[in-house]
């Protein structure tokens, strides 16, 4: 997932203007994300399934790949900083957040793992959750070593790179470990963003010019999609990686169509403040799904998991809410301790970290 500007810490929060297509992309990817864990954690739960999962499984081919080439994408602007402000941006921050969240998510989980097992091993569980990431923060436990990685291999050819890493996500990496098997999966879109962002800002420009042509092209991928999704198709070596690109294109056009007629400003928001709803909609998701699926006063599995989803994305901006008002901002905002390098304005055009 590309992460909110919006978060104290980037060293680009600050950018005096956004680059409004690539938050309205953003909204749409963090709401996919959002419905799929708050779907399948419903119909895991009540064991059978609704009619939102239609919806999570057409979105599974691209919801992630679009979210990382986002994140590649103003990699080229700040690529060349120095190490020590380098690492504070792009490593640092995430890590603050990492351990912030996944100790909260600790809290609300270690009597459930205790009543399981024993109070030693919760404390196992969690020290393990700094090598193997934890439910759902897998990305910003990832996020960085792409960072690091990209910057690394800077000398080596860039074709070479992407070539290794498509070859890789084609492989059907399978350790056991997130952390390499997601690399494996995802890097290639990632280093895609950043190798290939003129070509996807052109996209962009494209499909604001010639708003037609880019419905008649949304409109043929949605059709190809869900056809290849429903044949069984959609996870097949090669096929995956075009149909992550492909999807990725697609959420790309429409951000662009949308914020160029400025319709469902809401995706926007929620591409604003991206990481305030990927941190925090598990607690209200979470709830939301006991308590629904405990009363039993919705009985159809589709509306429950599609108001689990509405209430994790509008909780978790409350949560947000709340805690600026309450002077909790730690839980958003890297406090001053946590830098290991000064606070410098970022480039103009960053709209996403």
């Amino acid at each position: 997932m590309a992460l909110s500007g919006t978060i104290a810490g980037s060293g680009l929060s600050k950018a005096p203007a956004r680059v409004d297509w690539v938050d309205y992309a953003k909204g749409i990817c963090i709401i996919m994300v959002v419905m799929m864990h708050s779907v399948l954690g419903v119909e895991i739960a009540a064991g059978q399934t609704g009619f939102m999962h239609v919806a999570v499984a057409f979105a599974k081919p691209f919801r992630m790949p679009d979210f990382f080439l986002i994140s590649g994408l103003f990699l080229p602007l700040v690529i060349d900083r120095d190490w020590r402000t380098y690492l504070d941006r792009k490593v640092v921050h995430f890590a603050y957040f990492y351990v912030v969240w996944v100790t909260i998510q600790f809290g609300f989980k270690a009597p459930a793992f205790a009543a399981e097992t024993s109070w030693r091993e919760v404390g196992l569980l969690y020290l393990e959750s700094f090598v193997e990431p934890f439910g759902t923060l897998w990305f910003i436990y990832l996020l960085p070593i792409f960072f690091v990685v990209t910057k690394l291999t800077r000398r080596v050819p860039p074709l070479a790179i992407w070539l290794i890493a498509a070859a890789l996500e084609t492989a059907r990496i399978s350790t056991g470990w997130t952390a390499i098997d997601e690399f494996c999966a995802r890097f290639v879109y990632f280093f895609s963003g950043y190798l290939f962002a003129p070509y996807v800002f052109a996209l962009s420009d494209r499909a604001r010019n010639h708003p037609a042509l880019a419905l008649a092209a949304l409109a043929t991928w949605a059709l190809v999609n869900a056809g290849l999704v429903a044949f069984g198709a959609g996870e097949w070596k090669i096929v995956s990686l075009v149909l992550g690109f492909a999807g990725a294109c697609a959420i790309i056009t429409m951000g662009t169509l949308l914020a160029r007629a400025q319709w469902l400003n809401v995706f926007r928001f929620c591409g604003e403040h991206s990481i305030v709803i990927y941190l925090a909609f598990f607690l209200p998701m979470a709830a939301t799904r006991t308590l629904l699926l405990r009363t039993g006063i919705i009985a159809d599995i589709g509306t429950v998991s599609l108001i689990v989803t509405i209430v994790g994305v509008i909780g978790s901006l409350a949560i947000w809410h709340a805690a600026m008002r309450l002077n909790a901002r730690f839980l958003f905002e890297r406090p001053q301790a946590f830098w290991i390098a000064p606070k410098k304005a970022g480039p103009v055009l960053q709209a996403a970290e």
